[in-house]
């Protein structure tokens, strides 16, 4: 009987080793750290603005090739609110397995963390992945405005304080920032009219409803081309070379309002090396590809060349801009509405 009982007992805890250790192969397969298996699963491409906007444009061109090169499926979802900082409060707290990651770019990485009083910190609660496009500015207007030329936008301005509406993807945004620095070096005033992306304010402004924006080339061009809107300079020292009638501000009478409006993508913080390297080869493959450069051109973009896009470059660049930026816009009283 001791001998029955003895063979039980040592049956049961050989099953349960057994077990256990199942079950910690299994959590050592699935867990953060295991960057050889990834991706097991889905990526979720986080657009911090909403659908239809230049970021989100970006993310969606980018998006479907990105999933042929990892071979799984990318999910873009768009995570709207706060000027970005929703969707960066949601990819910090992320899992850092790479499945969640995130599209940004000068204002959600650099301004955010100036004007914001976040839960997260723009640069070290994120793993830099990739840099993937160097875009600028335009100053547009509604097609019906009178105005024709910069000049004459400014003058229009001064004869009508407080009367003009501009809009913007939010408090705080780069469009917000823009005009706030188009105020101060013209001596205007006008309204600024927040909404949930840049993408619904271009709405508007195509219906008439606003009057001007400081806006991303990837957004307004399209439009400029169809003749839905009026653009007056380009917020760059040289001109686009997808639209080269626009003149730059230095030769529209406003000299040295430069804005680059840069996008890269990000992880959250403790993101394995070896998964953060295998998402930016994937990245770098794509951007590299002729009909995403002719895409990104076509709405204004630049590709950065590969010695740029690594996401040691990433993170000296936007700790470069911060470090240039956040003084300007505290000097400037900047805040959240």
């Amino acid at each position: 009987m001791r001998g029955l009982w003895a063979g039980l007992r040592g049956h049961v805890l050989r099953g349960y080793v057994m077990v256990v250790c199942a079950l910690i192969g299994s959590a050592a397969w699935t867990g953060p750290g295991n960057a050889q298996s990834f991706p097991s699963r889905p990526i979720t491409l986080v657009v911090p603005f909403a659908a239809g906007g230049p970021t989100d444009t970006l993310a969606r061109i980018l998006s479907e090739r990105i999933a042929a090169e990892l071979h799984t499926t990318v999910v873009v979802e768009n995570v709207a609110g706060a000027s970005g900082s929703i969707a960066g409060a949601r990819v910090a707290r992320a899992t850092p397995d790479g499945t969640t990651i995130t599209i940004g770019h000068w204002g959600t990485h650099v301004l955010n963390g100036a004007i914001f009083k976040l839960p997260y910190d723009v640069i070290a609660d994120f793993e830099p992945v990739a840099t993937i496009a160097m875009g600028t500015q335009l100053i547009v207007g509604r097609k019906t405005l009178e105005a024709n030329t910069l000049k004459e936008m400014i003058a229009w301005l001064k004869a009508n304080p407080g009367k003009v509406t501009a809009g913007t993807a939010g408090a705080g945004t780069g469009a917000h920032v823009a005009g706030v620095f188009f105020k101060e070096r013209t001596g205007t005033d006008f309204q600024f009219v927040p909404y949930r992306g840049a993408g619904p304010a271009m709405i508007d402004l195509v219906a008439g409803q606003i009057d001007i924006m400081f806006d991303q080339a990837s957004n307004s061009l399209p439009h400029y081309k169809n003749g839905a809107i009026k653009a007056f300079a380009v917020t760059s020292p040289t001109r686009l070379a997808s639209a080269p009638d626009i003149p730059t501000v230095d030769e529209a009478g406003l000299p040295g309002l430069y804005i680059s409006y840069w996008h890269g993508i990000w992880a959250p913080k403790s993101t394995p090396k070896e998964i953060v390297t295998k998402l930016n080869a994937a990245i770098v493959t794509v951007l590299a590809d002729a009909s995403v450069k002719q895409r990104f051109g076509e709405l204004g973009q630049e590709i950065p060349p590969p010695d740029q896009q690594t996401p040691a470059a990433l993170g000296a660049f936007q700790k470069a801009e911060t470090e240039k930026w956040w003084p300007i816009v505290k000097a400037a009283d900047i805040k959240a509405e």
